[in-house]
């Protein structure tokens, strides 16, 4: 299981790129414009691998790259984590983030996806059905 600090600012995917003589890792603008972080400041940056990225010269990687999921999907994720706001993070194809309400890591959990944006999407839980004993 991932621990969340509670200063964690934001999760997306970005590309590392070499550029002359240094590394750069592209930040998404939306992570700027919704005020998750400020140009010029200095943060802390954690790198979680993926399965994806041992694979990542055989796809495109960046901010053009389309979201894995649609509006309206229905889904199974796990949660992996629990955000600052006490939200479920799942992750599904290429490292993609899906908020999940009131998530618990490690639980499995059948969505539908409400709000999609280049870097996160956004869940709401299908209501399960009540169980029936005889």
């Amino acid at each position: 299981m991932v621990e969340i600090s509670e200063a964690l600012r934001t999760v997306f995917t970005g590309t590392v790129e070499q550029r002359e003589s240094s590394v750069v890792i592209e930040v998404p603008e939306a992570e700027i414009t919704h005020g998750s972080i400020t140009p010029g400041s200095v943060y802390r940056v954690a790198l979680l691998a993926t399965e994806e990225t041992t694979q990542s010269s055989e796809r495109q990687v960046g901010p053009e790259k389309t979201p894995p999921v649609a509006e309206g999907e229905t889904r199974t994720v796990t949660v992996e984590a629990v955000g600052r706001e006490g939200d479920g993070i799942a992750k599904v194809e290429r490292g993609y983030v899906i908020i999940v309400p009131d998530g618990e890591p490690e639980e499995e959990v059948t969505i539908v996806v409400d709000r999609v944006t280049p870097t996160v999407a956004f869940a709401s839980r299908v209501a399960e059905s009540p169980s029936t004993t005889d």
